[in-house]
């Protein structure tokens, strides 16, 4: 018998009305180190990291980007699975119950291919990394995606904002006795 192949969550998205308040809470709060931001077709985001797993704040700009949740949706969108082989993985979960929603999955090399699982709660596959994962941490084999701490100038106002309201709400709030 072959052995089954085994993912390894590696993101978590969460889908947030502002990702650079939350960027500066979870940085600030549990020291969290920025990986880059995003402004792509379907979503604009901060990416962070513990250093193993990749914490994906996005939001979405239209109802369809948001692959079903709603563009206001605020919450845990899906989680992310690095896998050996997508192809190979995707047939597992589609035979398994997951249904396919969203990537090729035909595509060995392909971004990520996204599936509903019987809750119809949205997870993804990829045969790469995020920027700031491990594949497997502490073993041989261990793949580490670089980070590339990549920021884009049409956001340092709004990065700059999060972090004056993070300082102002830190500043607030007593300690508890």
């Amino acid at each position: 018998m072959s052995e089954k192949p085994k993912g390894r969550i590696r993101h978590v998205a969460m889908s947030v009305a502002d990702p650079w308040e939350t960027a500066a809470f979870y940085q600030d709060a549990l020291g969290l180190e920025e990986v880059a931001e995003l402004d792509g077709p379907l979503a604009e985001g901060v990416f962070l990291t513990d250093g193993v797993v990749n914490l994906a704040l996005l939001h979405f700009k239209t109802d369809a980007a948001s692959q079903g949740t709603g563009v206001d949706f605020v919450g845990l969108h899906h989680i992310g699975f690095w896998v050996d082989d997508v192809v190979a993985t995707g047939k597992n979960v589609r035979a398994s119950g997951a249904t396919w929603i969203m990537g090729d999955p035909n595509n060995p090399d392909g971004y990520e291919i996204k599936h509903t699982d019987l809750s119809g709660i949205i997870f993804d596959i990829a045969a790469h990394g995020w920027a700031g994962a491990q594949k497997r941490p502490g073993e041989p084999e261990n793949v580490v995606h670089p980070n590339p701490q990549r920021r884009l100038a049409k956001f340092d106002a709004r990065r700059d904002a999060a972090w004056q309201a993070q300082r102002e709400r830190k500043a607030r709030v007593p300690e508890p006795v």
